[in-house]
């Protein structure tokens, strides 16, 4: 395995710079998400790392060589792309060994390699099948072993699991955390999925405009987003955010409802300036009658989603998310007030950052 570095790396097409000189390291054995929504640029910095984009800018690093004009095949990277890329004349056997055979390793000693990854991505009973006569989902199971048995320096994968069902994606993924775990996977795995990127990575990158927002393990960036873009897009559901102003010894929130500051662990330098509230749904509880630092609103929906209930409130113009832990419905009267736990609130500033 090797690490990887990429130092100021760019890429443009025509006007639309699609990455805007990133820098990121990623030590030997590391499993990284690039972690961000439709066109954010995490796709593009994935296939220059495997050379099937030439940079605009910048450098790319696998271990000690630098390999930014390289060719793919002397990179010895092994890729999984989200359309299969499978050759069809071959059998799903001979697909997955493919890899083993043109580096000269003999039939022997290629057939239990291929049984067991098979094995471990449900389809070794499959082997003898040409593509066309698999599902999407076991052709993208295929593809995805077709990479993983060959020991390559670095692992890239491009939304792999994006056609599995939710049973199969679950297995999969234990499959890949595992993969990692014992052999030390240098792994650099795209995804638009926060969950899939939370359950798989060591360290996440969330990237948006071609740049990175925030990097970081998924607990950093899950209990301390570094701004408003990244709050809004990691948690399922986000975390709320609403405006707010601080005012001496009081912080107005959403513009009408007024909180004693003694109750925020408040930010240096921010009275009188126009901050934007964030606060997870789960730091929030709901009182049926008016209590001391609540905020009023109305019942929206209620969602039974199971182990937990989430609970949306419309607050003047913003709706608010409450998760309640439990497999019980709770019976909630039409009007209710939400009390954050105000010590786990966050204050983003004009720009969007957090302030410390």
């Amino acid at each position: 395995m090797a690490s990887v570095k990429l130092s100021n790396l760019s890429k443009t097409f025509g006007a639309v710079q699609a990455v805007a000189g990133i820098n990121l390291d990623i030590p030997d054995g590391e499993f990284v998400a690039l972690l961000g929504p439709s066109g954010c640029g995490k796709t593009t910095t994935l296939r220059m790392i495997s050379g099937l984009e030439i940079p605009t800018g910048g450098t790319i690093h696998i271990g000690e060589r630098d390999v930014t004009h390289l060719p793919p095949r002397d990179r010895d990277v092994a890729m999984v792309f989200q359309d299969y890329a499978l050759y069809p004349h071959m059998t799903i056997d001979e697909n997955i060994g493919y890899p083993l055979k043109v580096r000269g390793i003999s039939k022997a000693e290629r057939e239990p390699r291929v049984r067991e990854v098979a094995q471990n991505l449900q389809i070794g009973e499959l082997l003898n099948r040409r593509p066309g006569q698999l599902s999407g989902g076991q052709q993208q199971r295929t593809a995805l072993a077709r990479a993983v048995i060959h020991r390559a320096k670095v692992f890239l994968f491009d939304e792999p699991l994006s056609n599995l069902d939710a049973k199969l994606r679950l297995e999969a993924r234990a499959f890949l955390k595992h993969l990692q775990r014992e052999v030390g996977v240098t792994g650099i795995y795209v995804t638009h999925d926060q969950s899939e990127a939370m359950a798989l990575a060591d360290r996440i990158v969330i990237m948006n405009a071609g740049r990175i927002m925030q990097a970081g393990t998924p607990l950093e960036i899950y209990r301390r987003p570094a701004n408003t873009f990244v709050a809004s897009f990691i948690g399922n559901p986000p975390m709320n955010l609403l405006p707010c102003r601080i005012d001496g010894n009081t912080v107005l929130i959403a513009g009408e409802y007024p909180i004693s500051a003694t109750s925020f662990n408040l930010p240096a330098k921010s009275s009188g300036e126009s901050l934007t509230l964030g606060i997870r749904p789960e730091h929030i509880r709901l009182e049926p009658a008016s209590t001391p630092e609540g905020i009023p609103g109305d019942v929206y929906v209620v969602q039974t989603l199971g182990s937990e209930s989430l609970i949306i409130v419309r607050v003047g113009e913003h709706l608010i998310s409450i998760r309640l832990f439990g497999d019980e419905v709770p019976e909630l009267p039409p009007k209710v007030w939400l009390v954050p736990d105000y010590t786990r609130a966050f204050f983003y500033g004009e720009n969007g950052d957090l302030l410390s």
